[in-house]
């Protein structure tokens, strides 16, 4: 049986009435979302909250640009709206910290300009053909450029986590702990899986192909590692030791003063972090978040493991040894829904830990999708076979930098831009992501049944 072969997707079950309608509304829920992040005064929508990242009505603007370009453009075949803004708004010309001297489209023209966008690309899903063309065939750009946006709302919303003052965003807090006491960690036998995949039709070029991947057995933590056990190794002196760290970890750390998880801070009466605006104590029974790849490698070494490697994650994720089959998330091949996953900035904070038992995979590792990204150890690799589409600038020209995988998605992640194949990748220093990790360790003689 070929990897190709095992690989279900109910997309491509539906009517190209139904495709259509699947896509206007994954293209209206992220518009609402943008709209959200980006409705507060006109004068924070144009600062610079951080040199980390642009100001968001760059963001907003960005958003229609790339929009225009493919939907409008290239999909439609129709005139370009905004053709003296291709340059201002192209994210490789322009560095972040740079943003804000451009002439940029001010907060109304930005989201005119996005709605006029809009109306032009719902009339093109309308009458474009959605086969013969591989851009649309299974609406392809309609999901790219989906999740292109939701990817800048995470981005947004990291933003908004960087600016100072009263909070502006409001969510529910999530479910709490519902599984009851979990393993500490799980067996994941050794041998093949197929990772990747080359039926999901919204995957990105870097996801593809299909490919079959051999690991030796591993155990992996059940549960991301929460804010209560990174606490233990803040308390006995883990960033001040230089032995839990990596020699450039170790550097950095030392040159910039990094004490605890960014937003945290040490109080008389324990450890306090800031979170969109609001003061509060650290959860302990919470993933910790904001914590970058060198902080996330120094902990594993503290705790006597490891971090997974990007292989491993995905089997632990995807493999089910029921059927020796990979399935697009470690519940199934549905869509996630409230019950599997805190996903959509639906909460703005990660879930306790063993909040969604109906996400587990059938391995019984949980939280794999949603709350915070996960660090792998892996770098960011084309995989066999891999092929540019639809331009080199998405993937293939990252391959081999100084870059670390992460994997699963968080709180600030919707449902479109992430399943069990997705890759995000950065810089291990970054910790003003929603990233956070779990342990691996390999499975010694006599624990491999």
């Amino acid at each position: 049986m070929s990897v190709e072969s095992i690989e279900t997707n109910p997309l491509r079950a539906l009517s190209p009435q139904d495709l259509r309608a699947h896509a206007a509304e994954a293209l209206t829920r992220a518009r609402e979302r943008s709209v959200a992040l980006t409705d507060i005064d006109d004068e924070e929508l144009v600062r610079q909250h951080s040199k980390l990242m642009s100001p968001l009505v760059w963001d907003l603007a960005h958003i229609g640009s790339q929009e225009e370009l493919w939907l409008v453009r290239d999909v439609g075949g129709r005139e370009a709206l905004r053709p003296d803004i291709d340059d201002i708004y192209d994210a490789f010309q322009h560095a972040r910290a740079d943003r804000p001297e451009l002439p940029l489209l001010g907060p109304e023209e930005a989201r005119k300009y996005v709605s006029e966008v809009r109306e032009k690309s719902f009339d093109i899903l309308e009458n474009v053909p959605l086969q013969g063309r591989r851009l649309t065939q299974d609406a392809f750009a309609f999901g790219m450029i989906t999740q292109h946006e939701q990817q800048h709302d995470e981005t947004m919303l990291a933003t908004h986590q960087l600016r100072k003052g009263d909070p502006v965003l409001h969510a529910p807090a999530p479910p709490s702990a519902r599984s009851g006491r979990l393993p500490a960690e799980v067996l994941v036998p050794g041998g093949a899986f197929t990772m990747g995949t080359s039926a999901e039709p919204w995957a990105l070029d870097n996801e593809r192909p299909a490919h079959e991947v051999a690991v030796e057995a591993f155990f992996i933590d059940t549960t991301p590692v929460t804010c209560g056990a990174y606490t233990e190794f803040l308390d006995s002196g883990g960033y001040q030791d230089p032995k839990w760290w990596s020699e450039r970890g170790w550097a950095y750390r030392s040159e910039h003063g990094i004490n605890a998880p960014r937003f945290w801070k040490r109080e008389q009466d324990g450890w306090w972090r800031t979170r969109f605006g609001v003061h509060e104590k650290v959860p302990a029974a919470e993933p910790v978040v904001h914590v970058s790849f060198h902080e996330a490698e120094a902990y594993a070494a503290w705790a006597g493991k490891r971090l997974p490697t990007e292989p491993e994650w995905e089997k632990a994720a995807r493999f089910d040894p029921a059927t020796g089959r990979s399935r697009r998330f470690p519940w199934g091949d549905e869509e996630p829904t409230p019950e599997h996953a805190n996903l959509g900035q639906r909460h703005l904070r990660p879930a306790e830990v063993g909040a969604y038992p109906a996400g587990a995979s059938p391995l019984g590792v949980h939280q794999l999708i949603g709350d915070v990204w996960e660090w792998t150890s892996s770098g960011f690799e084309a995989y066999p076979g891999f092929a540019a589409f639809p331009y080199r600038e998405y993937s293939e020209v990252f391959f081999g930098g100084d870059y670390r995988i992460l994997r699963g998605g968080s709180f600030g992640t919707d449902a479109a831009a992430i399943r069990g194949t997705f890759r995000n990748w950065d810089h291990p220093i970054r910790r003003q992501i929603f990233s956070g990790f779990r342990c691996a360790r390999d499975a010694r003689p006599g624990e491999v049944g």
